[in-house]
C-alpha cells in the first residue's frame, strides 16, 4: 500500500548556541546547518527510509526546488508537490542548546496556501488500503482526511503544533492519533476528557525519553515501549521520526510491538546525530542496532 503525506517542507535553518537567548540578548551562534525538515518532511523521510512506499503531498516556492531533490533522495515520491510561483517556501530558524533541546520559530509560508481544491485533486489518487497521514503545519487537512476516508483509506493524524479547534475538527475523521504527553494534555483537557479516553480508535503517545504507549482505545488495551538510553545531540525531528517509522512498520505487517520498537530505536539514532531529516537513519542501522539489544 501507499502512505501518501499531506505535510509541511521547510528549510532548517539550525544554530548551535550555549544557552536559549534571554529577552533583549544578542547572541552568537557557535555553527549553522541549513537542512531539509518540517513535520511532514521529516516523517515521509522516516517511512521512506524504513522501506514505506511513500507520496509527499505538500507545496515550496520558487526557492524549493533543492527540498524536492533532498526528498527524492531520500526515496520520497515527489511526483504531487505543488510549485507555487508567488510564495517561498517554509523555514524554521531552530535554536539547540548543548543538552540537545531545542527551540523552534516557524514560518509556514507555502505550506499555508494549499487550497482545499488542490488537496481534494491529490486524494483522487489515493486507493482503499492505503494511508493518509497530516500533520497541523498545512491547510486543507480536514477536507483530505474526508475523502481519504470516502476512498477507503486509514487516516493517521498528528496533532502538532497543537491546535484545539483544528484538532477538534480532525479526530472525527482520525484512525490513529499520534501525540506527545505535552499535546495528549492538552487536547484531553480542551475536551474535557483524560487522554485514554479520547475519542479516537487508537492514540499513540510518545514521551522523549520515555519511551511510547500505543492505545487500542475500541478494544480496551495498550502497547509500552521504553527509549533506547542514548546521549542526545539534538532532539528536533524525533517524534516524527518515531511517527514516521511507526506508520511506515505498521503498513508493512509489522505487529504494534514490532513497530513501537523500531520506531523507539529510529527516533534514538536520530537524536544522536544534528539536524532532522538528514539525522534520520536508515532501515539497515535500525536493524542492526535492535539486533545488538
Amino acid at each position: 500500500m501507499t502512505l501518501w503525506n499531506l505535510g509541511s517542507i521547510n528549510a532548517d535553518f539550525t544554530y548551535t548556541v550555549p544557552h536559549f537567548p534571554a529577552p533583549g540578548e544578542t547572541l552568537p551562534a557557535t555553527s549553522l546547518v541549513r537542512g531539509l525538515g518540517g513535520k511532514g518532511a521529516n516523517q515521509s523521510v522516516a517511512a521512506a527510509r524504513a522501506g514505506a512506499d511513500v507520496q509527499h503531498l505538500g507545496a515550496i516556492g520558487p526557492d524549493g526546488d533543492w527540498a524536492l531533490e533532498a526528498l527524492a533522495g531520500y526515496g520520497v515520491g515527489v511526483g504531487h508537490v505543488a510549485r507555487l510561483p508567488d510564495t517561498p517556501t517554509g523555514h524554521a530558524l531552530i535554536f539547540v542548546v548543548p543538552d540537545g533541546e531545542n527551540a523552534i520559530v516557524l514560518n509556514p509560508c507555502a505550506n499555508r496556501a494549499i487550497t482545499q481544491a488542490r488537496a481534494l485533486g491529490w486524494m483522487a489518487h489515493v486507493q482503499k488500503g492505503d494511508t493518509l497521514i497530516l500533520q497541523n503545519e498545512t491547510d486543507a487537512g480536514a477536507a483530505a482526511a474526508s475523502a481519504a476516508r470516502e476512498a477507503g483509506a486509514r487516516v493517521v493524524y498528528s496533532a502538532a503544533p497543537f491546535e484545539a479547534a483544528a484538532a477538534a475538527e480532525m479526530l472525527p475523521m482520525t484512525d490513529l492519533l499520534i501525540v506527545n504527553a505535552v499535546e495528549a494534555e492538552q487536547l484531553a483537557n480542551s475536551l474535557g476528557t483524560a487522554p485514554e479516553t479520547l475519542p479516537v480508535p487508537e492514540l499513540l503517545v510518545t514521551r522523549g525519553a520515555d519511551g511510547a504507549t500505543f492505545y487500542d482505545l475500541a478494544q480496551g488495551q495498550q502497547v509500552s515501549v521504553p527509549a533506547p538510553k542514548v546521549t542526545a545531540v539534538d532532539t528536533t525531528g524525533a517524534g516524527d521520526t518515531f511517527a514516521g517509522w511507526f506508520c511506515a512498520s505498521r503498513d508493512m505487517g509489522a505487529s504494534v510491538a514490532e513497530a513501537l520498537a523500531a520506531a523507539a530505536q529510529a527516533s534514538a539514532l536520530q537524536v544522536t546525530r544534528p539536524g532532522t531529516a538528514a539525522a534520520i537513519p536508515s532501515a539497515a542501522e535500525v536493524a542492526a542496532a535492535l539486533a545488538e539489544g
